[in-house]
């Protein structure tokens, strides 16, 4: 066999992990989005249930970022663009961290300050827009191995979901402001700041794949 023939197999075999990796992280960013209505629901055993599954879902990343670093490894000099996968890799770990992170100082915020300040539903629809985003790159990474075109087409979507997102931030974090505790307040800002980081991430994630469409 060929040795483009082998690069080409080894890339898509790690095309594969990259889609097990955003199928989790998808699963995470569901649970996430579900956490401001638990929370002004005061339901506890539903808040303690999402955070168990982002946690659970953040360690399957995790472990699927290790498989690809040690198969990239594998097979050497193969891959001429490795560091791209491997970065990809990174990245989306980093958005499983971010949720991660996200979860845990949202179920810190206080179900009074969410409802007082009416930003339970607008953090809701800000997290489903990223998970918008998070489809987009499940939708892109699955035509990668067959049809590089459609691919690089996906990837303009996240760059309109991402301005969305960009508007919707300021807006939100501007009501955040009017919070009066400071302490609530700043967990409230810092919340919303998160979500934003982790919209970016994606849009990194869908830069890095564009370059991975050109390479198959």
């Amino acid at each position: 066999m060929y040795s483009g023939e082998l690069e080409v197999q080894a890339k898509r075999k790690a095309v594969a992990v990259l889609q097990d990796e955003i199928n989790r992280i998808l699963n995470a960013g569901r649970s996430l989005s579900l956490l401001p209505e638990l929370i002004v629901k005061k339901d506890k055993a539903g808040i303690k249930d999402a955070m168990e599954q982002i946690t659970s879902l953040e360690e399957e990343v995790e472990s699927l970022r290790r498989k690809i670093t040690r198969d990239v490894a594998d097979v050497g000099g193969l891959i001429l663009n490795r560091e791209n996968l491997l970065n990809t890799a990174y990245t989306m770990d980093e958005i499983a961290g971010y949720i991660t992170g996200i979860a845990f100082k949202l179920s810190n915020i206080k179900a009074s300050t969410l409802k007082s300040s009416k930003l339970d539903k607008d953090l809701t629809e800000l997290i489903e827009l990223v998970v918008d985003e998070i489809y987009k790159l499940n939708e892109i990474i699955r035509s990668l191995n067959s049809d590089s075109a459609k691919s690089i087409e996906l990837a303009q979507d996240t760059q309109k979901l991402e301005r969305e997102i960009d508007i919707k931030y300021r807006k939100m974090v501007l009501k955040a402001l009017e919070i009066s505790t400071t302490s609530e307040m700043l967990l409230m800002k810092d919340t919303i700041e998160g979500i934003e980081e982790m919209a970016d991430k994606c849009q990194e994630v869908s830069d890095s794949f564009i370059l991975l469409a050109l390479s198959l």
